[in-house]
């Protein structure tokens, strides 16, 4: 969460006159009732068989997009309502709900900047939430946890170069589909980290 905090933060600044504040502001309370709910959850709950659960959904939903040749529907505002939630849980409960907000702006905006932008935006408000709940509950008074985040800093910083410098020129089927590949990979690696933690257990 550490990481989310400064990764979007360095993907807003530069691009955040592209945000569209309207789909910013449709999916940020949603995004909060969200995040709160998966704090709570993570912090009382085991979260496993969601876990897989979540790694099975969003792989079948990229390789349902990778195998249909078609462009994304526009989706309705309404379903700002769902992806917000949901992105927000899944942000909170395993760091990893950012691939619901590509997904409902992909089918909203028709600028892949514009997408970005309002995604990294949102992700930036949700680390805010997050972090502050987190704070509250004593989390990151484990120092060795604050070390870790350290440690992976300049990883991180040479991803998000990598990442802006790779899109900087693409189409936005080509980002859109570039997108639906990260996300396939986000789901497969979900399924094995549940795996590995039920190996683990036994």
């Amino acid at each position: 969460m550490l990481l989310d905090f400064v990764a979007a933060f360095g993907n807003w600044l530069p691009a955040r006159k592209a945000v569209v504040r309207g789909e910013l502001l449709r999916l940020l309370p949603f995004m909060a009732i969200g995040c709160t709910l998966g704090v709570v959850f993570l912090l009382n709950l085991k979260s496993d068989l969601l876990l897989l659960l979540m790694g099975l959904f969003v792989t079948a939903y990229a390789l349902y997009s990778l195998a249909v040749k078609v462009k994304p529907a526009q989706l309705a505002g309404g379903w700002a309502v769902p992806m917000g939630t949901v992105g927000g849980l899944f942000g909170a409960l395993f760091g990893s709900g950012g691939f619901l907000y590509a997904i409902y702006l992909n089918a909203r905006l028709a600028s892949k900047d514009q997408a970005r932008a309002t995604q990294s935006a949102l992700i930036s408000c949700s680390t805010v939430v997050r972090l502050s709940l987190f704070l509250i509950a004593g989390v990151y008074a484990d120092l060795s946890l604050l070390l870790l985040a350290l440690c992976l800093l300049p990883m991180m910083v040479a991803g998000l170069w990598a990442g802006r410098r790779l899109t900087l020129n693409m189409s936005r089927e080509a980002f859109v589909r570039l997108v639906t590949w990260l996300v396939l990979a986000s789901g497969i690696a979900l399924i094995a980290r549940y795996l590995s933690e039920v190996n683990w257990h036994l």
